[in-house]
């Protein structure tokens, strides 16, 4: 099978967190990580707060309630602005 073939699964699987970066687990095995300064919200946010995570549309994106935070999956992908 060519590599080029290979077709990627960008859905997370699993989220966790360093003092400096939100890491993504997805669902084809990968790990991407970003810098919490990309995402004020989660860097301000207590560690509980931060653990207080939900997976939204089959995992293409998170949700954290206790402080209104979306982010898809495909931000973390593309890198920051």
């Amino acid at each position: 099978m060519s590599t080029l073939a290979v077709k990627f699964d960008d859905h997370a699987v699993d989220v966790s967190f360093t003092k400096n970066a939100l890491h993504l687990v997805l669902a084809d095995g990968r790990e991407v990580s970003a810098p919490l300064e990309w995402f004020p919200k989660l860097r301000d946010a207590t560690e509980k707060n931060r653990g207080n995570w939900r997976l939204i549309g089959n995992g293409i994106g998170v949700h954290w309630p206790e402080i209104d935070e979306d982010i898809a999956v495909g931000t973390i992908m593309k890198g920051h602005d």
